[in-house]
């Protein structure tokens, strides 16, 4: 279960995290006396030792999620709100995710779904994967140590996620699991495996394709008049291509 306490954020925008209510928060600006921690209700503005002032809440999933462990490469979040938007992931949904990696997007999807169940071949990712699950204290998910080109045991899927090498080799077992009107979706960072993924998507009779995207993220700095994009931003992470079950 998350150890992280409170959340401190300065008007100017930067994040700090208070895990132990017992210790002083040390930060760049100064420390907070660990009273003022523990007495300051939701919103409060307190100040550290050198006259910084924070504000102090309680931590949403969010702010508990960007401190999960990672290892392999992780979706980001403007792809993950993209899968989302483009599949209607609700409180309802049952998911099939597969190639967990560090488990980011199966667990940020279970944050909203009913269900979701992850396969990943290698054992040192599903230790990451538990650790993740148990840091978010999700109680929807489960991980299983499958292939899912080889097989899969669940049926009646609304949604399947794939972040595999191969996908297109995963798209009979895929239409046996979903619903009819399911989504499927791959994640890929390459054209030749999005240009595999889809000439076999047209040449399978259980899918129509629908789209391929890739989403760019550009961040803008915006201070009284001085309004520019930031020269730093998220480019390329990968193409996102939608299918969905029809028979």
């Amino acid at each position: 279960m998350t150890n992280i306490q409170r959340v401190l954020i300065t008007k100017q925008g930067r994040k700090f995290y208070a895990k132990d209510l017992n210790q002083d928060l040390h930060t760049q600006y100064g420390y907070i006396k660990k009273d003022d921690l523990k007495k300051a209700n939701e919103g409060d503005l307190i100040k550290s030792n050198t006259n910084k002032e924070f504000y102090i809440f309680s931590p949403a999933f969010i702010d508990v999620y960007k401190k999960i462990k990672r290892d392999a490469q992780i979706i980001p979040l403007k792809d993950i709100g993209l899968i989302i938007a483009e599949t209607g992931i609700n409180k309802e949904s049952k998911i099939l995710d597969a190639g967990s990696g560090s488990g980011a997007l199966s667990c940020f999807l279970a944050s909203l779904a009913k269900e979701v169940v992850t396969y990943e071949i290698r054992e040192d990712f599903i230790e990451i994967v538990k650790s993740n699950i148990e840091f978010l204290g999700l109680k929807n998910i489960k991980i299983k140590n499958k292939n899912i080109y080889e097989e899969i045991d669940e049926r009646s899927i609304d949604v399947v996620t794939l972040d595999v090498p191969e996908p297109w080799k995963a798209l009979d077992n895929c239409a046996r699991a979903l619903n009819s009107g399911g989504f499927l979706v791959s994640y890929s960072p390459s054209i030749p495996q999005v240009a595999d993924f889809v000439n076999a998507l047209r040449n399978n009779e259980n899918y129509v394709y629908i789209k391929t995207i890739e989403l760019i993220e550009r961040e803008w700095e915006v201070e009284e008049r001085k309004v520019r994009p930031k020269s730093k931003g998220i480019g390329h992470s990968g193409f996102l291509s939608f299918a969905r079950k029809v028979a």
